[in-house]
This record gives structure tokens, C-alpha cells and sequence, in this order.
């Protein structure tokens, strides 16, 4: 094995701080952030992404405020939508630089990511959040800075994580063999396509057990032994 692959929220770090934490933050500052940076490229792509997705699926066009209300949503439904992620993941960069918020990183795996580099592995990132809210997170985490450890970051512009497909355009950015890739995660149909693509898999569970699963299970980084 040379490569490993793993997942956010629930494998390195806790689902509470997902939802309980950063969507709260993102959600009361979304208006504002939109509203004080509609110049902004970036707030312009995702207001024309939100637009273009809810054209398609509604054949509605909405004005502004509506855009921010559907974003809203989106937030409350934790839609993996590309354009929400972004969005988010600028408004968390904020916070973070701020100081008001701080990433929450499971105490075992700063220990683990420094072993496994050290044994010559490579390590990234796969998470329904975006890029940069990736090294956000690991950039301003309860541990430092953490963003050394990782060599790629990848987000859902490779394709959603329950699809077989996006395991392979991965492996094809990386240029490694599927069985040279180890992938973790918390959940059974994102371990699911990833085998199906030839990657070796390991499941965390680090709250309650989790049935029908045919992947390896442990309950914490430093359980994951090669």
C-alpha cells in the first residue's frame, strides 16, 4: 500500500462539529457574506450555479434573496451541492481565520497521519465539503496546522462519494493501482463504490456499531494497523 485516502466528518472528525458547529455558522452569516460581497467572483458563481440547478429542477428563476433563502435550505437539508459547498467554505474560511472557530480533529489521528508519513505513505483528503474548507479545517485545527500531512485534497468535482466513478478518477489523478489505495470511512456505501473501484477499505465507527457491513471495522486511527 502507498496511499491513503480518507474521509472528514465521522473518520477524522466529529459529525457534531459538522452539523452542530460550522452549518449553524455558515447559515447565520450566509445573507450577510452574500450580500457584502456580490462583487465578488466567487459569490458570483455560486449565486449563478444555485440559479442554474434550481432553472433546471423547478424551471423557476429566482432573485437574489430567494437564491439566499434556497441556499438556506440547502444548508437545513445538507445538500451536497458544489455551489453550497463552496459557499460554505468561505464563510468558515472567515471564522476560522478569525479565530472563531477551531477544527475539531479526533485525538488519535494527528499521531497517526505523522506515522504513516513517516513510513513513506501519502496521504489525502475526499470529503463532500469543499477544498477549501478542507484546509481550513486542518488548517486551523485544535492541533495546528495539519495541512503538511496531506499531499492531495479532493472534494465532489470528482464525482459524488457514493459513486464508483469518482474512486476512479481519483486513482486516475494519483496514478496509482486500486490496490495501492486504502480509503476511510464512516459510511458503508462510500466504502461500498470505493471497493468496487479496487480500493482497500477500512471503516470507522467510532459511535454505535454499524450492521451489514463487509469492511474491516475499527474504533479509532491508532486500531489501523498494516
Amino acid at each position: 500500500m502507498k496511499y491513503i485516502l480518507m474521509d472528514v466528518e465521522g473518520t477524522t472528525t466529529s459529525i457534531s462539529f459538522v452539523h452542530d458547529v460550522l452549518f449553524p455558522y455558515s447559515a447565520e452569516r450566509l445573507k450577510s457574506y452574500i450580500e457584502k460581497n456580490m462583487t465578488d467572483p466567487n459569490v458570483q458563481e455560486v449565486l449563478l450555479k444555485t440559479q442554474s440547478t434550481v432553472r433546471e429542477e423547478e424551471d423557476l428563476n429566482l432573485n437574489k434573496d430567494q437564491l439566499i433563502d434556497k441556499l438556506l435550505e440547502w444548508i437545513k437539508i445538507d445538500r451536497k451541492h458544489g455551489a453550497l459547498k463552496k459557499l460554505q467554505g468561505l464563510i468558515w474560511h472567515d471564522g476560522y481565520s478569525a479565530g472563531e472557530i477551531k477544527g475539531h480533529v479526533y485525538e488519535d489521528v494527528p499521531a497517526a497521519l505523522k506515522k504513516w508519513k513517516e513510513q513513506g505513505l501519502e496521504l489525502g483528503i475526499y470529503s463532500s465539503g469543499s477544498v477549501d474548507a478542507q484546509r481550513s479545517l486542518f488548517g486551523y485545527s485544535v492541533f495546528g496546522d495539519l495541512n503538511s500531512f496531506f499531499s492531495h485534497n479532493f472534494d465532489t468535482s470528482v464525482g459524488g462519494k457514493r459513486e464508483v466513478q469518482s474512486y476512479k478518477n481519483i486513482l486516475e489523478s494519483l496514478q496509482y493501482n486500486p490496490e495501492e489505495v486504502l480509503f476511510l470511512s464512516d459510511i458503508t456505501e462510500e466504502l461500498d463504490a470505493a471497493q468496487s473501484a479496487g480500493l482497500k477499505t477500512i471503516q470507522l465507527v467510532r459511535g454505535e456499531a454499524v450492521a451489514k457491513s463487509s469492511h474491516k471495522q475499527v474504533k479509532n486511527f491508532s486500531e489501523i494497523i498494516f
